[in-house]
């Protein structure tokens, strides 16, 4: 198959997102304001919350099997990697940009965490469908594909929800710390910040055997040894509920077991267990309608995600400046560093047995280090109210860029593993 025949078929995916994207985009406008913010936020919550669930579960469900599984289990390991390679690289744009502190979980999490789902799940079918694919049969490469972007897609949500809403958080709260400090420190007087600071290191040197009771109300006095008391009487089950609640503040499970997640467990319940199997996949099951249902509802996700996505990069367009050397980076990461990167790790894991000779399976393992930034990062800065502005002007420009990206990278990882 001819290089020029892999570069069309690789571009024709991409086009057909650029279109739909491009639309999203032009109903997002204020003079047309048919997906506005309100709009886009209520059908964003019925892609997440219904859509992408029903996607996942219904194609995890055909492809699944313990056999599969055998294949499968580079994938989690493929996409950890990555995150650690683009925090890593994320860690040097830092280094060399010197981005204020708010930004800096905003640009670790961008070039650590890709578009594993949405964007595989737009790609991956448009490529089974081009003629000079060379993954063979459609119909075989749809329904292989669908359950590799449908892990893909469940995985990440994990990843990014466990490691990079915590990045952003920690950073976001020392900014705001240094603030509060910065603030308070302007609003004191020279003397009034010396008498504070003063005061501050005597009460921490003073011994507590120093005061008597004249000097100090008995309560005072009584608070540390009853707190001590408590910690003493304190048993083991209710220490360990207490490190659960605070293991659970930190991490926010309900955000790592989101709907997309939960749909994959029913996928792999429903295709790993051969009873329930037999009950609902394939035409003569007597549950099939089940099947049914989930697939009809996981069609409707693929183009409301690439419309809500187009409105979504507007705000890139209004957005206030960022640094130019920041943004050259992260692109820079994703686009050309991070797919490098992943040719040696897939390869590797190729050469020494870890992944087995299917071109479709490759091709997705490569695609993951291709990939933009995932949009759901956009939702974490607003979470917390930093780098909001600024993460709407990344999210354009990289997925402006994409299309140029996205087309070269596909051609290229077609011939490599066809």
């Amino acid at each position: 198959m001819g290089l020029l025949d892999l570069f069309i078929a690789a571009s024709m995916p991409v086009l057909k997102v650029l279109l739909i994207t491009a639309l999203g985009l032009v109903l997002a406008l204020d003079r047309i304001d048919l997906l506005g913010e309100d709009a886009r936020k209520h059908l964003n919550n019925i892609v997440f919350f219904v859509f992408n669930p029903a996607l996942v579960s219904s194609n995890l469900a055909k492809t699944i099997t313990s056999e599969s599984m055998k294949k499968l289990w580079f994938m989690p390991i493929n996409i950890l990697f990555t995150f650690i390679i683009g925090s890593i690289l994320g860690w040097a744009v830092i280094q060399i940009t010197r981005p204020p502190q708010h930004l800096r979980g905003l640009v670790v999490g961008c070039c650590a965490a890709g578009n594993l789902g949405n964007m595989l799940l737009i790609i991956i079918p448009a490529v089974c469908k081009e003629k000079g694919s060379p993954f063979g049969d459609p119909g075989v490469c749809h329904t292989y594909g669908m359950g590799y972007a449908s892990l893909s897609m469940a995985v990440g949500a994990i990843y990014l929800w466990s490691y990079v809403y915590n990045i952003v958080r920690i950073s976001s709260s020392k900014s705001s710390k240094e603030v509060e400090i910065n603030d308070s420190s302007a609003s004191r007087s020279p003397r009034e910040s010396s008498i504070s600071q003063l005061g501050t290191s005597a009460e921490s040197l003073l011994p507590s055997k120093a005061f008597n009771g004249s000097e100090s109300p008995p309560e005072q006095l009584e608070l540390p040894s009853t707190r001590f008391d408590h910690k003493a009487q304190m048993q083991p089950g209710t220490k360990f509920k207490q490190y659960m609640e605070i293991i659970s503040r930190k991490i926010n499970l309900k955000r790592l077991l989101a709907p997309s997640t939960t749909g994959a467990l029913a996928g792999f319940i429903v295709g790993l267990i051969p009873q329930i199997r037999k009950l609902m996949i394939g035409d003569v099951a007597p549950l099939h309608v089940i099947e049914d249902t989930a697939i009809l509802l996981g069609d409707g996700a693929i183009p409301l995600l690439t419309l809500i996505m187009g409105g979504n990069l507007l705000k890139g367009l209004t957005g206030s400046g960022i640094q130019k050397s920041l943004l050259v980076g992260i692109i820079g990461v994703r686009y050309i560093a991070l797919p490098l990167i992943g040719i040696a790790v897939v390869k590797g894991a190729i050469h020494l047995g870890l992944v087995q000779h299917d071109p479709l399976y490759q091709f997705v393992l490569l695609l993951q280090f291709a990939l933009p930034p995932a949009m759901n990062i956009g939702t974490i800065t607003q979470l917390f109210g930093a780098g909001e502005s600024e993460c709407s002007v990344i999210m354009f420009w990289a997925y402006a860029l994409a299309s140029v990206s996205l087309t070269l990278w596909t051609t290229f990882f077609m011939w490599l593993v066809a």
